[in-house]
């Protein structure tokens, strides 16, 4: 016999509209009508206006996406799309709009220069990757970067017959320095080094070698593989005679959301720069929302559990308090699983987490997430790089309703907002490696390292050579648009810093630093959506 109900559904998602609906959509469909008692005459109705809701929330897949399916009926049942009406916080379930995003489960959303925009590849990438990959990524971050520099004020020439027309500032392509010397231009590209070793500025039209004798670098990081303006002389010699040397513009997440608020970058559904402004007064409502970032959680140091156990009881205490996601980043372990005995010690310390955690029956409401770092189970120096074997944690994550273990880096997508998680020791990678950096004895490293990474939009500035990326997973390491906050865990000292709207915090070594020797005390940081700003937390063993 035919269900009526059943029948509807797809005469309407996927006779009229072309939708492909998955097992788990189809049941979410039937539960909503049966629960809200909609009357067989109208289930056409309201179905259309769902199909035809859901269809502008999503870029391209006619493959229905449950998540998406989810927010294209919250938008209908709190009137979003009404311009006038704002939803009402109360009535939001903020869980639903909370999920946790792998990097290899991500989009491969690709820039096509010649539209200005982007597209997402139907193909899914390769751990491998093509040999064109690896000069697809780099001309896709150089292009990106130089559509941001374009739509700068500074570069934007003003009106016909402007009186400051002559003053913009307009880039030149190496390929039209030849003949020109003794002439001062700016260029835009990547420094990289030549055959011989030379340091040069690559544009994807060609290579000119760097005289940096006398440059002066502005602020920021500057090393191989970084998207950099160059202001300098063409010599006769064929060289660019660098007088001065700095950072691309930034652009803040709110002009790139307006721009492309259509794309799906994180999976699930795009989500559109006005229904993330619709959403801001529930963030601010749930001011209690709070995230928990530790990194340097090393399971096989003997103090680690002892401390844990002290957090979590402070947290489980805090009734109306409790986090909404507890964020572990590695190393879980201070001496390498790679040793002898290591594999052994390394799983004893993902079980004795799982019975703290279990211990914690209040806690398991909370999302657990576990970020592997560079000594971390299979150790890999590329990047992204995958979640930690089932092998360590298949016990936790069978216990803990609520844990994932997820590549490094991932994401948290919380209503709008977009939290990038990543475990890297990037300040030391940065600094072994630098070209060039301004002279000044003031100089905060930190505010550096954070405005590079940003402006650079990207994780990982640097060459291939001292930090591999798989070619066609590029996208996940990509900071565009700019995210709400950044976390950058790093053995480096702990700091957060605001740039440009985006916060960026290093919540410092759990275990690695005094607290770890026997005294002193044990950090993390916290972070708190409502105000887009994290705080330090410690606490000391007796």
């Amino acid at each position: 016999m035919v269900n009526p109900m059943r029948a509807a559904i797809v005469k309407v998602f996927s006779t009229k509209y072309s939708l492909t609906l998955p097992a788990a959509a189809l049941s979410y469909i039937e539960q909503v009508l049966v629960e809200n008692e909609i009357p067989e005459d109208e289930w056409v109705v309201g179905l259309e206006f769902w199909a035809k809701e859901y269809l502008k929330g999503e870029d391209s897949s006619s493959l229905v996406s449950l998540p998406a399916l989810k927010r294209a009926y919250e938008i209908l049942q709190l009137g979003a799309n009404d311009d006038t009406q704002a939803p009402d916080p109360s009535e939001i379930n903020i869980e639903a709009h909370f999920s946790v995003v792998d990097a290899f489960d991500m989009p491969a959303v690709r820039f096509d220069a010649v539209r200005g925009g982007f597209t997402t590849t139907k193909f899914k990438p390769a751990l491998g990757g093509q040999a064109s990959s690896r000069s697809a990524f780099l001309r896709e971050r150089w292009g990106i970067i130089k559509e941001i520099i374009l739509r700068n004020e500074n570069f934007t020439p003003p009106a016909i017959g402007g009186h400051d027309r002559s003053n913009y500032l307009k880039l030149t392509s190496t390929r039209n320095l030849l003949g020109r010397a003794g002439q001062l231009f700016l260029l835009f590209g990547m420094l990289s080094r030549d055959p011989k070793g030379r340091l040069c500025l690559e544009d994807g039209e060609g290579r000119v070698v760097l005289d940096m004798e006398d440059a002066v670098p502005g602020e920021g990081m500057f090393t191989e593989g970084c998207m950099v303006l160059i202001e300098g002389e063409y010599t006769i010699e064929e060289t660019i005679r660098v007088l001065a040397m700095g950072h691309p513009p930034s652009e803040k997440r709110e002009v790139a959301r307006g721009l492309h608020g259509h794309v799906d970058f994180l999976g699930g559904g795009a989500v559109s720069l006005k229904e993330e402004q619709k959403y801001e007064p529930t963030v601010l409502a749930n001011s209690q929302v709070s995230f928990v970032i530790l990194s340097d959680v090393w399971l096989d140091h003997s103090r680690t559990i002892p401390a844990l156990k002290r957090l979590l009881e402070g947290y489980a205490e805090a009734v109306e308090y409790r986090p909404m996601a507890f964020v572990l980043c590695g190393n879980f372990t201070q001496r390498g699983w790679e040793s002898e005995g290591g594999m052994k010690r390394y799983t004893n310390g993902f079980n004795a987490l799982t019975d703290l955690l279990l211990s914690f029956p209040l806690l398991h409401s909370s999302h657990w997430i576990f970020v592997p770092g560079p000594l971390d189970p299979w150790s890999s120096a590329i990047l992204p790089r995958p979640p930690i074997p089932t092998t360590f944690t298949s016990r936790l994550t069978s216990r803990i309703p609520k844990a994932r273990f997820v590549s490094n880096p991932c994401r948290i997508r919380y209503f709008g907002m977009e939290l990038v998680i990543c475990r890297e020791d990037l300040m030391g990678r940065m600094m072994r490696n630098l070209v060039a950096v301004k002279e000044d004895e003031g100089a905060d490293m930190k505010r550096y390292l954070v405005q590079t990474v940003l402006d650079q939009i990207h994780l990982s500035p640097l060459p291939l050579s001292v930090r591999p990326t798989l070619w066609e997973h590029d996208h996940a390491l990509r900071l565009y648009p700019m995210p709400s906050a950044v976390v950058l865990a790093d053995k480096y000292e702990r700091y957060e810093l605001t740039y440009e709207g985006c916060h960026v915090v290093n919540p410092g070594r759990f275990v690695g630093g005094a607290g770890g020797e026997g005294g002193g005390e044990f950090e993390w940081a916290m972070y708190y959506p409502a105000t887009g700003r994290s705080e330090r937390s410690a606490l000391t063993l007796d």
